[in-house]
């Protein structure tokens, strides 16, 4: 297995750059919403992914989930998949709030406005201080409603053995509705994130 670590200066840059990355998403989705966002510290991980459908499905188990996947890629090798999960309990009344008419078909075009804000808003933050550019794949759109969310992720494509995992939440104050954003960066393409990262770290 190749080695995937990081060194501690690495790490910090790279906390760095995601909590302003997050910071620019937060304050885009909460003038979208006008409402104030509250963020937790991301939780930055490398980890199997053969293991990540079961996490997600723990962390949303008996409850009806949705979750919105974009691809993205990048110059030198940058690439990934960005995911954002929803409980659906209490997604009508973000939907009301917005303005839609009431129905599942209105939560999920909701769900997929708010995951484009928060999506686009964080990569293009992210793209920025990394100096790259980045494009994106069509948006996703999966469903645990008639069934396990742990089967709605398998029938997703992880290319890969092992993944860089950066899980950020989003937590509305004012209104009883919170997401997740989880992004995913394969092996193949952490190894030029730390070459990115060295660099950063030269011109300091």
């Amino acid at each position: 297995m190749t080695n995937l670590g990081f060194t501690v200066e690495q790490k910090d840059c790279l906390q760095e750059i995601i909590n302003v990355a997050m910071g620019l998403a937060s304050d885009k989705l909460a003038r979208f919403l006008n409402t104030f966002v509250h963020l937790q510290v991301p939780s930055i991980a490398l980890v199997g992914a053969n293991h990540i459908p079961a996490e997600f499905s723990g962390r949303y188990a008996d409850t009806e989930a949705a979750l919105v996947s974009q691809g993205f890629f990048g110059d030198e090798g940058v690439r990934g998949e960005a995911i954002v999960l929803y409980k659906m309990d209490n997604a009508h009344r973000i939907a009301e709030l917005l303005g839609y008419e009431p129905g599942d078909s209105s939560e999920i075009e909701m769900l997929t406005d708010i995951s484009s804000v928060l999506t686009t808003t964080f990569l293009n933050g992210l793209a920025q201080q990394i100096e790259n550019s980045l494009s994106y794949s069509a948006p996703r759109i999966l469903s645990s409603r008639h069934g396990n969310l742990s089967d709605v992720l398998q029938s997703t494509s992880f290319h890969w053995e092992h993944a860089l995992k950066v899980d950020i939440s989003y937590q509305l104050v004012d209104h009883s509705f919170n997401c997740d954003m989880i992004l995913l960066i394969p092996d193949v393409a952490v190894s030029r994130i730390k070459v990115i990262l060295d660099r950063i770290l030269e011109e300091f």
